[in-house]
C-alpha cells in the first residue's frame, strides 16, 4: 500500500493570527463549559475520606446539583478560565521557539522537541497558580470546606464571586507565601514538559513520513 503521509506543516508566519487567537479561545472555552464540571466533581472524589459524601460521578453530580444548584457545579470556574492565556501562550512559545530553533536546523524533530518542552515550561508556570486556586475554590461546599481553606461569611452571607477568590488567594498567601501557589509545580513540569517534547518530533516525524531518517543532521548525530 502507497503511503501517503505528505501532511503540510504550517508555520507561525503562515497563520491569520487573528483568526488563530479568536477561534481557538472559542473553541476552548465551549470544550470547558462541557466539562468542567466533572472536573470538579474529579477533584471532589480525589480530596474525600473513602466515600463519606460522595459513592461515584453520578452520585456526586446529583447531590451537588441538588445542595448547592447549577452555581456549585462552576464553582471556581471563572478563575480557571484564565488557564486559556496559558493554551495560547503554550501555541505561541511553541511556534516562535520553533522559528528561533530554524535559525541553527532544518531539522523538525530538533525543532519540535526544543519548542515543545519550552511551551511546557511557560505554559505550567501560568497554570500551577491558577489551577492551586481554583481547586480550592472547588472545595467549597455550602456553608463549609473540604479543603484546607474556607471563604470567609460576611455579615452572614456568602462572599460574591471575586470576592471568595480574593479570600482564597490572601489565605493562601497568608498560609504559604507566594511558594503555595507553585504547590505541585516541579511535578507538573515533569509531567508535561517531556510529554510535549516528545508528543511534537512523533507529529513532525509522522508528517513528514521517514524523510526525517535521511536528514544530514541525523546522519551527523553520534550513535
Amino acid at each position: 500500500m502507497e503511503d501517503k503521509r505528505n501532511i503540510p506543516i504550517i508555520e507561525w508566519e503562515h497563520l491569520d493570527k487573528r483568526k488563530f487567537y479568536v477561534f481557538g479561545i472559542c473553541m476552548t472555552m465551549m470544550i470547558r463549559v462541557s466539562v468542567y464540571p466533572f472536573t470538579l466533581i474529579r477533584t471532589r472524589l480525589q480530596v474525600q475520606k473513602g466515600k463519606s459524601l460522595y459513592k461515584g460521578t453520578f452520585d456526586a453530580f446529583g447531590k451537588i446539583l441538588r445542595t448547592e444548584g447549577t452555581a456549585g457545579l462552576y464553582r471556581g470556574f471563572l478563575v480557571n478560565t484564565f488557564t486559556l492565556i496559558s493554551g495560547q501562550c503554550y501555541v505561541t512559545t511553541y511556534e516562535l521557539t520553533r522559528k528561533y530553533v530554524s535559525r541553527y536546523t532544518s531539522n523538525n524533530a530538533v525543532k519540535s522537541l526544543v519548542a515543545g518542552g519550552s511551551a511546557s515550561l511557560v505554559a505550567q508556570s501560568i497554570t500551577v497558580p491558577i489551577d492551586v486556586v481554583s481547586q480550592h475554590l472547588m472545595m467549597q461546599r455550602r456553608g463549609e470546606s473540604m479543603g484546607r481553606f474556607r471563604v470567609r461569611q460576611q455579615d452572614g452571607k456568602g462572599l460574591l464571586v471575586f470576592g471568595q477568590t480574593k479570600d482564597i488567594i490572601g489565605q493562601i498567601f497568608k498560609a504559604d507565601g507566594f511558594k503555595g501557589f507553585y504547590r505541585g509545580y516541579v511535578a507538573s513540569l515533569l509531567t508535561y514538559i517531556p510529554n510535549s517534547a516528545v508528543w511534537w518530533p512523533f507529529y513532525h516525524f509522522y508528517a513528514g513520513g521517514r524523510q526525517e531518517l535521511h536528514h544530514p543532521d541525523l546522519q551527523a548525530a553520534p550513535g
